[in-house]
């Protein structure tokens, strides 16, 4: 299968070095610094470090106009960009016919900062499937997700995903592509879910480093995964998900892995926070997205607009932006009445 991944990151890099021992595989990058240093020295040392890159993984990018050199006669094309490029690439592969799908997870900034409880529509930030509804609708799509670290996914570790789509064929196009021995794809047409999930345990995972942080212990660590696990179940099925969603891959699997892997970016935040370092600090030191601390507000945003409680969430959001210090946000939660445990 011939296949072009979109966005040269380390998720991007990571699975194209995967699939390139199955597959005819190109990786395009739009910075041409970037895909000069690719070619040269065969590794991403600025992405992910250490990693070789295949002998049959060919590199491309550096100019607007070769993105549409790029995709021409491609099987499948996958966009490994953060959020925020979405829309932009949606518009420009607005015609291709190939399956689509993308790697990102997060919630689009939202249009107009308006105060929570008085959004229109039109100020909630989007999950990429309804951006792609604004931008391209009829593009053949879905996406892929779950629990997965890219440096690890490179090494060949075993990896299990979810590849999500309402059109069957691009289902079965992400599982021939990806569907290995390393890697295990699993098929899902609840996209919402798969999406909600992929999102949602990013603000998780900051409030799971900023637990580990304080030093809170195990049992509240295994306390907030498991309260988290049921705001981001509340919020995907009032978004018009299956609540059996967030029990697979991409919704406990990727929340817990995010929320206990030292690999993970927005685990790394809560961890800085708690150490006193401010959110400017926390996110220069990553070198990388770290979606959580760019879609949290829209997560909370979003639950309000739908009357949905998420309680860690908000306060993940009054850390963010400096409403609370990181004890307070820990105390205001433990201090909420009493309540039965539901989902």
């Amino acid at each position: 299968m011939k296949i072009v991944v979109i966005g040269a990151g380390a998720w991007g890099t990571a699975l194209a070095v995967n699939a390139a021992s199955r597959n005819q595989v190109t990786l395009w990058a739009r910075d041409a610094a970037l895909v000069a240093a690719l070619q040269g020295g065969r590794t991403n040392a600025r992405y992910l470090p250490g990693i070789a890159l295949p002998d049959g993984l060919a590199v491309q990018g550096g100019t607007p106009a070769s993105l549409a050199e790029a995709v021409r006669g491609q099987d499948l094309i996958m966009l490994a960009t953060p959020v925020s490029a979405a829309r932009g690439l949606f518009y420009s592969l607005r015609n291709v016919s190939a399956p689509l799908a993308w790697l990102s997870k997060g919630f689009e900034a939202a249009l107009a900062a308006t105060p929570v409880g008085a959004q229109t529509s039109a100020s909630f930030g989007l999950l990429v499937h309804e951006i792609r509804a604004q931008a391209a609708i009829n593009l053949r799509a879905g996406v892929l997700s779950g629990p997965s670290f890219a440096l690890e996914v490179a090494r060949g570790q075993p990896t299990a995903l979810v590849a999500a789509s309402e059109h069957g064929a691009v289902r079965n196009a992400l599982v021939a592509a990806f569907h290995g021995p390393t890697l295990r794809v699993y098929a899902s047409d609840d996209v919402v879910g798969v999406e909600v999930g992929g999102a949602v345990k990013n603000v998780l995972a900051i409030a799971a480093g900023l637990c580990d942080g304080l030093q809170l212990g195990l049992n509240a660590r295994a306390a907030l995964i498991t309260r988290g696990l049921a705001e981001m179940t509340r919020l995907g099925v009032a978004l018009g998900a299956r609540a059996e969603t967030f029990t697979g891959l991409s919704g406990l699997g990727d929340l817990v892995l995010t929320a206990t892997g030292d690999l993970s970016r927005n685990r790394k935040v809560g961890l800085l926070l708690a150490q006193g370092k401010t959110l400017a600090e926390a996110v220069e030191s990553l070198g990388h997205v770290a979606e959580g601390v760019y879609c949290a507000r829209t997560v909370v945003q979003r639950a309000a607009g739908l009357g949905v409680e998420m309680p860690i969430a908000q306060g993940v959001v009054a850390l963010l932006n400096g409403q609370l210090k990181p004890t307070e946000a820990v105390a205001a939660l433990m201090g909420r009445e009493p309540t039965v445990e539901l989902a």
